[in-house]
């Protein structure tokens, strides 16, 4: 799954990046000799009858290009100079070059808008119990808020639809430095309040898991229902059941199952696990049982675990826009994802962010497997998220990348005379060099995740 998935992302990506390039191409009179998906030996392929250009599938699926006729790289026939990339003006080549990330921002578009259309099954925005000494737990937050307006401190609110959309305001809003003012409702009641999530100065130099436990909101509410029980367990030995609601366990009273889960693993901290006292709720009627977890080891570190499923699925809802909503989704979240992602770049630039941000092939496979296995839908919208990552990365001024080629065009433009070929081939080799060492990064970043 994970292989077949991270192919198809792949492919169709760098196929939409490369049609870009060759349909403007096309557009402005330029001859396309090859559009190859993939690089290294030839795998399938056909030669266009009218156009001549060759079309292919190369073996190794990391990448593509689009070959044009250029009297730079071959000698040109008089009678098809016109057609050749470097006789074209400078709007004509810049358009070229910059329709191949425009191509994989307007695919994340099309993606983000097939889905706001069909709808997706979201989790509700309903925070659990927060850890202590974090944002939401400072802010009065105890679980069971339901979320339902949020804006940056100063601006308007805007509606929060799920518990993603939650969290997407709670990242955008820590990595640019605002305080977020949320609007919410308490279990069982409907006049809703205010709370200011002091998020300005929480450190985001990581966007990992641990930024979202600093923050207060590691996952979507879900009861303390126990699920499945294994034969030989400690829950089976405690004479616990699936369906059983947990209600304290010990002198804690139990709001939601994150909490449960943690108290559980907390229990052999020391080393040995030790005794709770569970109050539980079985067909209405309260019962107190002792259960005695056994010892495990996670990654080194001793915890407690009890051989059952404790947590209730999270309160679910289709979230479905109309033709126009849907469309303007696309493109506010299409943007916003830019944004976010240049802001980043930026920060790690600078020392801001931590290089351990920067994911490489090894684990862009493993989330494409992981949407894959959650449905179609969550994959169209990993599909989306790495467009958009793609064409951010493009369009930055690294020699090497379109963006970088864009920089040549602008000094042209200025300067009125193109880059000489000398600062040429000196550029080229550094945005070499650049992106090399980015992807030294990214891989020992995978290679590092695999092995925590």
């Amino acid at each position: 799954m994970t292989v077949l998935a991270f192919l198809v992302a792949i492919v169709v990506l760098v196929a939409v990046h490369e049609l870009g390039h060759f349909s403007v191409a096309r557009l402005c009179g330029v001859k396309v000799i090859r559009f190859s998906v993939g690089f290294g030996p030839r795998l399938w392929g056909w030669t266009s009858s009218t156009s001549g250009t060759e079309f292919i599938v190369g073996m190794l699926p990391f990448g593509g290009y689009v070959k044009m006729l250029d009297e730079r790289e071959a000698p040109v026939d008089i009678h098809e100079r016109g057609k050749a990339f470097n006789t074209q003006p400078l709007r004509s080549k810049a358009a070229i070059v910059l329709a191949g990330p425009v191509a994989n921002l307007i695919l994340a578009v099309a993606l983000y808008s097939c889905v706001n259309w069909s709808g997706i099954e979201m989790a509700q925005a309903i925070v659990g119990k927060p850890p202590q000494d974090s944002v939401l737990a400072a802010a009065g937050f105890t679980g069971g808020e339901r979320i339902q307006r949020a804006g940056f401190e100063g601006e308007a609110l805007e509606d929060v639809v799920s518990f993603e959309g939650f969290r997407w305001w709670l990242a955008r809003s820590t990595i640019g430095h605002h305080n977020l003012q949320v609007e919410f409702t308490l279990p069982q009641k409907q006049s809703p309040k205010a709370a200011l999530l002091q998020l300005s100065g929480v450190d985001a130099s990581t966007a990992d898991a641990k930024l979202f436990q600093k923050i207060g909101v590691v996952a979507p509410f879900s009861q303390a229902r126990l699920g499945s029980v294994l034969p030989n367990g400690a829950a089976a030995q405690a004479q616990l059941r699936a369906g059983d609601v947990v209600l304290r366990v010990d002198q804690a009273d139990i709001v939601d199952s994150m909490q449960l889960y943690e108290l559980i693993r907390a229990s052999a901290n020391v080393g040995v696990p030790r005794e709770q006292t569970w109050l539980i709720e079985r067909g209405g009627v309260r019962t107190t049982l002792l259960v005695s977890p056994k010892l495990e080891q996670d990654k080194g570190k001793p915890i407690g675990r009890i051989g059952a499923m404790v947590a209730a699925p999270p309160a679910m809802a289709t979230v479905r826009y109309g033709l126009t909503d849907g469309l303007g989704q696309a493109f506010a979240r299409t943007w916003e994802t830019s944004a976010l992602t240049l802001k980043v770049m930026g920060q790690i630039v600078i020392g801001e962010a931590s290089l351990s941000n920067v994911s490489g092939p090894i684990a862009i496979a493993g989330y494409a497997g992981q949407s894959a296995a959650m449905g179609f839908t969550q994959f169209l919208l990993f599909l989306a998220l790495m467009s958009v990552s793609l064409g951010v990365l493009n369009l930055l001024p690294v020699p090497i990348l379109d963006g970088g080629l864009l920089m040549y065009y602008l000094w042209e433009a200025l300067s009125g005379k193109p880059v000489s070929q000398l600062w040429t081939e000196r550029l080229q080799k550094l945005g070499l060099v650049v992106l090399l060492m980015m992807m030294s990064v990214a891989v020992f970043n995978d290679v590092t995740r695999l092995f925590r």
